[in-house]
């Protein structure tokens, strides 16, 4: 074993002990939001705060520093897409950034985020943001702490959207919501001034028994490919959230309306599309970090929320929404609910799975009107991040731009600035992945069409193979080898381009709307 190859085992050794460390804050992560008893939060905060500690010691560790100094030129030496050169430069990247983070911060706003769980569990049954905003305020105080730790040019929100989608920018995000807002509202209202959406939607609602809900939903989940026999696992909580500890052991969770068949089904094949990526991420892989720290995945995890995200929205609404899909599953939801479902056509189901009118909660948005939720968030997080708005007055704030974009106002913040479990740990950045997340998966079905023209044929016989092996080469195998803007640029030939969504988006909606 030559120099070079010693150095790379051994930092390789290294960084797996890390990885482990993380995977195991997952654990305790998936635990506290699906099993936990509610009065072991302080506990469970000081557990995983300590966990995040060493990890984070273990990282900026002086061995890490020299086997980088001494790796570099050899990963540069190799080509640039093989899995040892990718590792160096990405562990590299996220090595300077966690040097620059004091143990001390990262622990703090580890313990502030257990505490900030409990809280808003506690508004949320109470209705009332005022009892949450206490530790809110705490936890945008440590955020803004740790964005002028990382350095930004014009905002706060820089600093955290690099976290999270490392080469792509706050001014770029901007431009795409512009896109958004310019094309989605219009058609929106011109929608809701000619057609009674409730008529199309009642056929989602109405009595659906829970457990049968949740077994069409792992039905669901199964058809599109999820591994759930022997490397994947599902569980209520509040909040449906998808996890992974390793390729080999990826959770998904899912929330149950009794009266209504939509949310529970939906959010199944959504987080089964994040299980998709995360079971699909070459094992070869494994154990080449993931900071929890700030739920930034790494080289043998998928890449980016934005890209995370292109898969969840691709196959809850391009595939599950999609006309060929209730070819193929509506026989199967009739076996669970036969007299739901009596008399119903695909086509039917097709039109009530896509609805379009302005709704309360951004999970349940239809996809028309989805983006305008997550640009809220972007903007209120910017706003606060900037001292524009006090984090007392948010409530008030989501209320008005709710108003503005959607015509709505919550009754009671519970389904206003409460609805969101993000906040309690990670202010600042995180939700313009969703709509990257559209963004991208628009591009990306764009692309696997032009290569794929049979890309959709299966479907209306359960078979979606082809669109699942196109994400598999193009997507999945890369893990976090590459920047998020790097591995589109890779897949499709182009960066940050919202007009394949919202050619698609506009296009299905004005075609189910006769307009």
């Amino acid at each position: 074993m030559n120099k070079a190859d010693a150095k790379m085992k051994r930092f390789r050794e290294l960084i797996a002990e890390i990885d482990d460390l993380h995977s195991t804050i997952s654990v305790l992560h998936w635990d506290q939001q699906t099993q936990m008893p509610r009065d072991g939060a302080e506990a469970r905060a000081d557990q995983m705060s300590t966990l995040r500690r060493i990890a984070h010691e273990k990282l900026i560790a002086p061995e890490i520093g020299e086997l980088l100094e001494d790796l570099r030129d050899h990963g540069e030496s190799l080509p640039y897409e093989d899995d040892d050169a990718s590792m160096i430069r990405v562990v590299d990247r996220l090595y300077q950034r966690a040097a620059q983070m004091p143990g001390d911060l990262v622990f703090r706003m580890s313990q502030a985020a257990g505490r900030a769980n409990t809280s808003w569990l506690d508004a949320r049954a109470a209705r009332d943001f005022t009892v949450f905003a206490p530790d809110l305020e705490k936890i945008v105080e440590l955020r803004l702490e740790q964005a002028a730790v990382l350095g930004y040019e014009d905002s706060p929100m820089d600093a955290f959207v690099s976290m999270k989608e490392s080469d792509i920018g706050v001014a770029e995000l901007e431009s795409m919501f512009a896109d958004i807002k310019e094309a989605l509202p219009p058609l929106a209202k011109e929608i809701a001034e000619v057609d009674d959406p409730d008529v199309r939607a009642s056929l989602l609602t109405g009595d659906f028994e829970a457990g049968k809900q949740l077994d069409l939903g792992m039905a669901a989940a199964r058809a599109i490919g999820f591994d759930l026999e022997r490397r994947g696992r599902y569980d209520l909580s509040v909040h449906p959230f998808s996890i992974t500890f390793s390729p080999d052991d990826v959770r998904i969770t899912t929330r149950i309306h009794p009266d209504y068949l939509g949310s529970c089904l939906f959010a199944c094949i959504h987080e089964a599309g994040h299980g998709l990526y995360m079971q699909g991420v070459p094992s070869r892989l494994r154990q080449t970090l993931m900071d929890s720290s700030t739920s930034r995945p790494e080289l043998g995890r998928p890449v980016s929320f934005g890209v995370h995200e292109s898969q969840s929205r691709l196959w809850e609404n391009r595939v599950g929404r999609s006309l060929e899909f209730w070819q193929y599953f509506l026989p199967i939801a009739r076996a669970f609910f036969p007299s739901q479902f009596e008399g119903v056509t695909p086509e039917d189901v097709y039109r009530a799975a896509n609805v379009s009118r302005p709704s309360l909660i951004r999970v349940e948005a239809d996809e028309l009107t989805y983006n305008l939720h997550v640009m809220l968030r972007f903007e209120l997080e910017k706003e606060v991040l900037g001292g524009d708005i006090r984090v007392a007055d948010m409530a008030e704030a989501w209320n008005e731009k709710m108003q503005e974009y959607l015509g709505i106002t919550p009754p009671h913040d519970t389904v206003g600035v409460l609805q969101d479990m993000h906040w309690t740990r990670d202010f600042g950045g995180g939700f313009q992945g969703y709509a990257l997340g559209d963004v991208f998966a628009g591009a990306l079905m764009a692309k696997a069409g032009e290569e794929e023209p049979g890309l959709r044929d299966g479907w209306s016989q359960g078979d979606f193979s082809v669109v699942r092996n196109w994400m598999q080469r193009n997507i999945y195998d890369n893990g976090s080898k590459f920047q998020p803007a790097e591995l589109m640029k890779r897949a499709t030939g182009k960066g940050i381009d919202a007009g394949p969504y919202l050619d698609y988006v506009t296009t299905k909606f004005r075609d189910l709307y006769g307009l």
